[in-house]
């Protein structure tokens, strides 16, 4: 029995061989969901979850990890682009775990499970099934299926209907991207590129059960789930106490800053434009080519990948698609062509539409992108004034 003990703690020591048999652990042992603080890099910043598994009699303490990533899987970086990365079940001791919070000094709290022995087994014998090679895979989704997530799909098929959802601890239910954003900064270039990605499909309320993609409220969520009518969880402890996180950006950094400056500096070229009754090719070619470029990369999100947050994508109103094409009558021609005007006038109406789609709340776009929408505009009504001339 020593030696049986001993083999199986240097197995979760060395974090990568499989049980040979699945243990049934002792009434000693704890099911435990970790909740881990948010970090300073993007990939970080919503914080993380994951299950701990302990039994002193067996000298077990390890966790199961949901959210890992391999960045030299094939295609990576392709699979990302494509809505079609694949995140893996994880198994590591507890301590290794704990090392790279600890490190960058991040809080890690623990909430152990009520469960009965008999459940505590099944959960364990569900959790080494799914870390088999041929299970441990799975298509992530930021949104819908991620680290967080699971944990409410795990509890419903362990438990069923006995397990229940309360949302009463919520002021209201927050749309996806709002709760996206209650994690960034909204005046920085990771928020605004999510933003600028995601479509109006994120603007819906999410269930209460979707709310915990989020680690923060998967772990509220837990203080206020049943199962059979009592609390899941038996307590609650601190395992590492830091402070939160605080990120402060720096304005001159921001996308604001540089939006604001070329709405300005866009304003002063065309008021120099119009004193002395010329064009300024190179920055129409410039403001045509760049949104030309973001609105086709918008289309391909929405159609050509298997991402479920940026369908129906009405950015690509203002960040035109065919001004990429358009981007190159300003160079090559010096005539503009007789289509132009009505091309500019379907551009600006577009605009409005844009307007009303955000006043009736069908998408929610991002205030940084105001004095995008003011720098358009502006050359738009002066290339309208120039080319009628």
């Amino acid at each position: 029995m020593r030696h049986y003990i001993f083999f199986l703690v240097m197995l979760f020591i060395v974090g990568k061989s499989s049980f040979s048999q699945t243990p049934t652990l002792t009434e000693n042992s704890k099911i435990s969901f970790l909740t881990c603080a948010s970090g300073d890099q993007l990939f970080s910043a919503f914080g993380h979850s994951a299950f701990r598994v302990q039994d002193s009699v067996l000298g077990i303490d390890v966790v199961y990890n949901y959210g890992t990533f391999d960045f030299n899987r094939p295609n990576f970086y392709l699979n990302f682009a494509k809505g079609k990365l694949i995140y893996s079940l994880s198994r590591r001791s507890f301590d290794r775990f704990l090392f790279e919070y600890e490190m960058e000094k991040r809080w890690v709290k623990e909430q152990i499970l009520d469960l009965s022995l008999a459940e505590k087994n099944n959960l364990l014998i569900f959790f080494e099934n799914n870390y088999l090679p041929e299970n441990r895979d799975y298509l992530y989704d930021p949104l819908l299926n991620n680290c967080s997530s699971i944990t409410g799909d795990i509890l419903v098929q362990q438990f069923g209907d006995a397990i229940v959802f309360d949302g009463s601890h919520l002021d209201r239910l927050y749309s996806f991207r709002e709760l996206v954003r209650q994690n960034l900064d909204i005046n920085s270039w990771s928020s605004f590129g999510i933003d600028l990605a995601f479509g109006a499909v994120v603007d819906r309320k999410a269930t209460v059960k979707e709310h915990m993609f989020l680690p923060y409220y998967a772990m509220e969520q837990m203080r206020n789930t049943t199962k059979s009518g009592k609390p899941l969880l038996e307590r609650e402890r601190t395992i590492l106490d830091y402070s939160e996180h605080t990120r402060n950006g720096f304005f001159p950094m921001s996308p604001l800053f540089w939006f604001t400056l070329l709405f300005l500096f866009t304003g002063i070229v065309t008021y120099l434009d119009h004193k002395h009754k010329t064009r300024s090719r190179w920055l129409d070619f410039s403001l045509f080519l760049i949104t030309g470029i973001i609105g086709t990369c918008i289309l391909l999100l929405w159609f050509a990948t298997d991402h479920t947050s940026t369908p129906k994508n009405f950015n690509s109103l203002w960040a035109l698609p065919l001004n990429l094409v358009v981007a190159f009558v300003f160079v090559f021609q010096n005539q503009l062509p007789t289509w132009l005007p009505k091309y500019i006038w379907f551009a600006l109406a577009l605009l409005c539409v844009l307007i009303l789609l955000w006043i009736l709340g069908v998408q929610v776009f991002s205030p940084i992108v105001i004095p995008l929408l003011l720098t358009l505009a502006t050359r738009y009504f002066y290339l309208l004034k120039f080319m009628k001339k």
